[in-house]
């Protein structure tokens, strides 16, 4: 659902904002630390419950103030937008709302508002952890398949369980046997509905990245955290011994990763930033595809658009956003580096950030 209106309250350097979006297309231009950026983090912030910027939630409040609020009206086909919101305290409580109504958890938000972020520091999807790339899965899971979070969460939960058991030592492998049951029924349902995501994803990702550059060609494997040959209760039960000798558990879906890879190698080791920048877009845009090709709009955050890329490059980049018919908000520090070439039809919102404070240089549709 894109984003008919957002008032912004005490997220870093914005005391205060209020702007209407366009449902198209976004861009916001102004020098570093003038709040371009946080406008980004606030609507992750309403998406995800956290920042993309750091996890330590007091960073983002503002100076002085015991909470920040992120409020939004979303569109909706039919009937009126839908407001939501959320409030961060210092000491760490998040307050959600969805039409005046408490929501259980901020995962509520996340249905409604889906959120696909492509920063400088996309590169972490390949260089990072595999915790990184496993989030980055699940994200897609959780909107492709509506009964794997209750199955992640549950398996969660069972993993944590069996964790604090093996750490108290001298426990006997039949009573381990007897608690991996969930833990063993539940994580092949994450395993298997990860599995399932990637195979859908990928298509998808090698069509955006052709359209990206010729010059690449990717590939992408799921590693579902221990020997393919083997299910989930031949891998726990080979493991038991070594579980115990650990203290934790070492084989399982906590283990996953997506490898990234060229003919030569891993991506990390073969492409230049560049090159990494355009894999790890297509990523985020195949990802985003694929949503809206089950009928869930989204909007696409676009931080620093020219790091990274050539003018080349930042066209083709924008203008496949573009033809995916959903909501982007563009931040560049030079305005010349998002001027493209947008189609006539496109409503495009020209603003300029400055001190914390966002005014409109241009709205409607582009002139032929």
């Amino acid at each position: 659902m894109p984003l008919v209106r957002l008032d912004i309250s005490h997220v870093r350097n914005l005391s205060s904002v209020r702007f209407e979006p366009s449902p198209q297309v976004n861009v916001i231009v102004g020098k570093n630390g003038s709040g371009k950026t946080s406008i980004l983090e606030a609507i992750h912030l309403l998406s995800f419950g956290r920042s993309f910027r750091s996890h330590k939630h007091k960073t983002y409040i503002q100076h002085e103030n015991e909470a920040c609020i992120v409020f939004a009206q979303l569109h909706q086909t039919q009937g009126s937008p839908i407001r939501v919101g959320l409030q961060r305290h210092r000491d760490g409580q998040i307050d959600v709302r969805i039409q005046g109504q408490r929501a259980q958890s901020v995962i509520e938000l996340a249905e409604r508002l889906p959120v696909q972020l492509i920063n400088p520091d996309a590169f972490r999807l390949l260089e990072g952890s595999p915790s990184i790339r496993r989030q980055f899965i699940d994200w897609g899971t959780f909107h492709y398949d509506k009964d794997f979070i209750q199955a992640w969460r549950g398996w969660q939960k069972a993993l944590k369980q069996r964790n604090t058991l093996l750490r108290r030592g001298k426990i006997s492998l039949s009573l381990l046997a007897a608690f991996d049951q969930e833990l063993i029924r539940l994580g092949e349902h994450v395993n298997q509905s990860r599995k399932a995501y990637v195979e859908k994803l990928t298509p998808h990702f090698v069509k955006v990245l052709s359209l990206l550059t010729t010059e690449l060609s990717v590939s992408l494997q799921f590693f579902q955290g221990w020997d393919a040959q083997k299910n989930l209760q031949m891998a726990v039960e080979a493991g038991r011994e070594r579980d115990i000798e650990l203290g934790y558990t070492h084989t399982g879906p906590q283990r996953a990763d997506l490898r990234v890879k060229t003919a030569t190698g891993d991506a990390l080791d073969t492409l230049s930033r560049g090159q990494q920048k355009l894999v790890v877009s297509a990523l985020k845009i195949a990802q985003g595809q694929l949503l809206i090709d089950m009928g869930r709009p989204l909007v696409f955050l676009v931080d620093d658009l020219p790091a990274e890329l050539d003018a080349n490059h930042r066209q083709k980049l924008c203008q496949l956003l573009e033809s995916l018919n959903s909501q982007i908000f563009i931040t560049s520090v030079e305005p010349d580096t998002t001027d493209f070439t947008w189609a006539d039809t496109t409503d495009v919102r020209q603003f300029s950030m400055n001190n914390g404070e966002l005014s409109l240089l241009s709205k409607g549709l582009q002139e032929s």
